[in-house]
């Protein structure tokens, strides 16, 4: 067939398929956007070109231009395959050099697609005002690929809606101006491989006022006390801010909802009209009065209908809401117990279902699933952050999904929840602090709380009520991804450190949870994370993580129980089970998902601990049950979940919820303990009283004050494992040659968790990386990163290497990521070490295997991921503050020793948990008989209760020890001196200071 006869046949069919097709005889020209005939090349910006993008490494789809000669315009056309496992697509941008284009005078952008009808939806997106194109709005939609060859495309501009799940930048004007457009982008299917030709992108049509007019109300639901009258503002804008030139109408009048006219409320109707010429963003107001009456009510709707002419209408009709009053479960005078009773005393099955769902900010766009489906609960998502990503739009965002659950018949509050795991770390400019890894190396209770109560304040001044932290793992392997999120090994620890939770909720009986300054905690994750075994995994490419714990009962409970029995004393208010699997060696059941584990939740958590908070279940977790979806969510349900964290699923779990418990497959009673455990929390955080964002708090976000705390931690948390002459702390009159891709790296030195749940190398958030501190503590300083730069003439070298940020089974040991440096890393340390005397920082979140360099380095320092204060590492690298920091896992000499830890019979490490020399600090002389004096001592204050005393005691003799042991770390040596340590933390300081004997005798 002629290529002629193919291009008719085509057009007509768009003109029979597509009714947008037909054009008015007066439209413009369309003007061209992209023939793909190669006068736009492969290229990114600054200069104009097409471009690909993805997820991962794979996930950019393989783009050519092709000859065909079915090719609607032209010889050429845009072909590509794709196999995208994440997200994938491609951009064409304009030059960032040149002026962005006006696309005003167009109806819509439209383009010829070669259809491979395989039912999946592709975005489409412009790209709207700002600096260029990838510092611009996105605006998107979609269409279906559900047909087989040729067809014209035709997307009005009116079609597109603003992202709210991402944008790219700060936010500019949030209007579709169409005067600066930068260009389009394609995001291709995802989970399906595919191939795709495209052709003749233009723009089409003659545009209208409805297109470049709108007209908006101030927001989508109204709430008013009884009697009082909601005021309802409606503005007229246009793109560009010009004035109407025709005029617009409004007619208005309020007619159905569950308020009853002329007793709740008086009628209203007419119209308001702006004429033509009249200014963009002229308002006008309409009164809707409600009526008092003298009976309790539940909270009543009054849509106000609204029907625009000349322009587009609100995307949907305004609600005025008068509020509930009178109920008993509003009274803040009666206790909880019973304003809870009486709450759930009148809920609907669909109610109660919605407050057991949570779902993700993204997920519910402007948010009018809230109130339709009774949500209890939102989420961001690591990274999931609203535009521009400051405090004040957090708690605008926050407020706008409260205001949403106002329209509810109760006008029950959300609980928003974020990840909230080393400071507000989603929230740029935050006090980030050193991940728990580092907190535990602090040894410091104090400091921990401290931390948590920076965290809280930083959080709860954005609206946020509820964090999901702390991590209670005990970390057995270092080759698990999220072993930083550990406080350490030793459960001892990880209980040492659980001051966190005061710091994050205060009073252990919730008596603070309503200040503006503290959250919910959440102890996660439940139970046996940490204790996975290499290889077990079955979550796609992940190693460790997900995986099973295989423990004898007494190792569950001595091992990953304790620190949730801690958690509970302390009044943890929410729990997390693990994606894990748990198999009790000798119980019969085998690997059981935490989610699916009644024995654990129920059994242990609720019945014999007495937790009386609410279970979270973790981010789609019930998903990775057996079973069909109902089977997951029966299942869940009995098992003690109280609250389902389904992001992008919540539909399906409060539709299936319901009908389980319809069918008699999901007691009522179990539905009630749920709810009644989630709503006295949010009774407890005094969120019925005060739904939206305090934020009085928010000036000290960043501050100071939160930031000289992180600085502290920071500075506690550093390792000194090696020492050799004493190079630490330098000298600020030393010339000081300081190299390693970690020395100058805010995002690395942050590691996962930062800004996005990955976390991400580079300048990605304000702070002090660990070069400008050295700068700042009045160092004399070369700085060359990778070592490039001439080595002579200097007195000491400073390199800072280690990894790059990573987060949960991503960052697992064989799934991309090793416990050796870089190539780079180790070629930089050769060269500064070999040049002149040296110390290593290594950041990192678990061990690095050094031992092979170690000979060669005067001093190594474990600085793990120390957060935005590095100022706090060059407090101690020049002595503003002593070394102090100790071991909180073992640091193995290979990973055939891994999993290593303290207590193991086998025990021959580099360097044993505890470890950790000191600097500006006077050690104890005297040897053995020194040790029995202070043995001695350390039990008469064991009896004495006197536990500052006796930790003292212990730190001296670990001085001692640590002083003649030097680097001669020998198995006899490393085994009782980890020991020790677990000893001191468990208060028996007379048996730790004989185990340091024991340690100083073998060395």
């Amino acid at each position: 067939m002629p290529r002629t006869a193919l291009l008719v046949s085509a057009a007509l069919l768009t003109a029979l398929l597509s009714p947008t097709a037909s054009h008015a005889a007066d439209d413009p020209a369309p003007v061209p956007v992209d023939r793909f005939e190669g006068e736009v090349p492969f290229a990114s910006q600054p200069a104009e070109g097409i471009f690909t993008w993805g997820s991962g490494t794979d996930d950019p789809p393989a783009l050519q231009l092709t000859a065909r000669s079915d090719a609607p315009e032209g010889a050429e056309v845009l072909a590509g395959s794709y196999d995208i496992g994440g997200y994938g697509g491609f951009t064409h941008d304009y030059a960032s050099t040149e002026p962005a284009h006006d696309w005003s005078a167009h109806k819509g952008i439209r383009f010829w697609w070669d259809g491979q009808d395989n039912g999946k939806k592709v975005a489409f997106e412009i790209k709207d005002g700002g600096a260029n194109g990838e510092a611009s709005e996105l605006w998107t939609t979609s269409f279906t690929d559900d047909w087989t060859g040729w067809r014209q495309v035709e997307i009005p501009f009116t079609d597109f809606v603003y992202r709210t799940d991402y944008q790219p930048v700060g936010g500019i004007d949030h209007v579709l101006g169409l005067t600066g457009m930068w260009g389009y982008a394609v995001t291709l299917p995802v989970g399906v491989k595919g191939r795709f030709a495209m052709d003749d992108v233009e723009l089409y049509g003659r545009a209208d006022q409805s297109l470049r007019a709108n007209v908006t109300t101030d927001a989508a639901v109204y709430p008013v006390k009884e009697g009082g009258t909601a005021a309802v503002k409606v503005t007229v804008a246009t793109t560009g801010s010009a004035p109407i030139d025709d005029p617009v109408t409004v007619a208005y009048e309020t007619a159905g909802g569950t308020a009853d006219p002329g007793k709740d409320y008086t009628p209203v109707s007419g119209t308001l009209t702006f004429p033509a010429g009249t200014a963009s963003g002229t308002s006008k107001t309409i009164e809707v009065p409600t009526l008092r009456d003298k009976a309790a009510e539940s909270a009543e709707t009054v849509p106000l209908k609204l029907t625009v002419t000349g322009a587009k209408a609100p995307a949907e009709t305004p609600q005025v809401v008068v509020d509930a009053h009178g109920l008993p479960y509003l009274d803040a005078k009666l206790p909880v117990r019973k304003r809870v009773a009486d709450l759930v005393s009148r809920m609907s099955l669909a109610e109660k279902a919605g407050q057991m769902t949570q779902a993700e900010r993204g997920a519910v766009g402007d948010g009018g699933d809230i109130a339709t489906y009774a949500l209890g609960s939102l989420l961001s998502g690591g990274g999931s952050t609203p535009t521009p990503n400051t405090p004040e739009a957090w708690a605008k965002m926050i407020d706008a999904f409260q205001l949403r659950a106002r329209a509810t018949r109760f006008q029950i509050p959300l609980i928003y929840g974020v990840d909230a795991v080393h400071g507000h770390n989603n929230l740029s400019g935050a006090t980030v602090m050193p991940h728990n890894i580092g907190i535990g190396a602090t040894r410091d209770p104090r400091l921990a709380e401290q931390a948590g109560a920076v965290t809280a304040a930083e959080v709860r001044a954005t609206g946020i009520p509820w964090d999901f932290a702390p991590c209670l793992c005990v970390s057995r392997d270092e080759r698990w991804g999220r072993s930083y999120e550990s406080f350490g090994e030793d459960p001892a620890l990880v209980q040492s450190m659980e001051t966190v939770i005061q710091g994050l909720q205060g009073r252990a009986n919730g008596r603070d949870l309503s200040r503006n300054d503290k959250v919910l905690a959440t102890a996660k994750h439940f139970v046996g994370d940490g204790g996975t075994e290499y290889g077990s995994s079955t979550t796609g490419t992940y190693k460790i993580d997900q995986g099973v714990t295989k423990v004898t009962r007494q190792q569950l409970e001595a091992v990953h129980l304790a620190p949730f029995e801690t958690a509970v004393d302390r009044g943890i208010g929410t729990v997390m089970p693990s994606y894990s699997s748990l198999d009790v060696l000798g119980d019969g059941q085998g690997p059981v998902k935490m989610h699916a584990r009644a024995d654990m939740i129920n059994g242990v958590l609720k019945d014999r601990m007495g937790f009386d908070g609410f279970v979270i279940s973790d981010w789609n977790a019930i998903d990775q049950l057996p079973g069909d979806y109902a089977s997951h969510v029966r299942t869940s349900v009995d098992a003690g979940l109280d609250m389902m964290m389904v992001p992008y699923t919540y539909k399906d779990f409060t539709g299936t919820l319901v009908d389980e418990v319809k069918a008699g497959r999901i007691s009522e009673r179990r539905i009630d303990d749920a709810v009644s455990r989630i709503l006295t929390q949010k009774f407890r955080l005094g969120l019925f009283e005060h739904p939206y964002a305090d934020t009085t708090g928010a000036a000290a976000i960043g501050s100071p004050e939160h930031r000289a705390v992180a600085r502290r931690a920071a500075a506690e948390s550093q390792v000194l494992l090696k020492n050799s002459g004493g190079l630490l702390p330098l000298k600020k009159s030393e010339k000081v040659y300081v190299a390693g891709s970690d020395a100058d790296d805010i995002g690395n030195q942050s590691g996962g968790w930062t800004l996005t749940w990955q976390g991400s190398s580079g300048n990605i958030t304000p702070g002090t990386t660990i070069l400008q501190g050295m700068r700042e503590a009045g160092g004399n300083l070369t700085y060359s990163k990778d070592a490039s730069a001439p080595t002579d003439g200097y007195d000491v070298g400073v390199v800072v290497v280690g990894e790059t940020p990573y987060a949960e089974g991503v960052g697992d040991v064989g799934n991309g990521h090793s416990l050796q440096l870089s190539a780079a890393d180790r070629a930089t340390v050769d060269k500064v070490c070999a040049a002149m005397k040296c110390a290593v920082l290594i950041v990192s979140g678990r061990p690095q295997l050094i031992g092979d360099r170690l000979d060669g380095i005067d001093a190594l320092v474990a600085s793990w991921l120390p957060g935005t204060e590095g100022e706090g590492v060059a407090d101690v690298l020049y002595g503003k503050l002593p070394f102090t920091g100790q071991l909180p896992v073992t640091w193995p000499r290979s990973e055939s020793q891994l999993p290593i830890n303290v207590g193991d019979a086998s025990y021959d490490p580099q360097f044993p948990y505890g470890w950790g020399l000191t600097t500006l600090t006077r050690v104890p002389q005297g040897g053995a008989t020194t040790l029995r004096a202070l043995a001695l001592a350390a039990t008469a204050a064991e009896r004495a209760g006197a536990d500052r005393t006796g930790r003292e005691l212990v730190a001296e003799a670990r001085l001692l020890v640590q002083q003649k042991v030097g680097q001669r770390i020998t198995e006899p040596v490393a085994k009782p001196f980890a020991d020790a340590d677990h000893l001191l933390l468990t208060g028996r300081y007379g048996e730790a200071v004989q185990k340091l004997t024991e340690a100083y005798r073998a060395a």
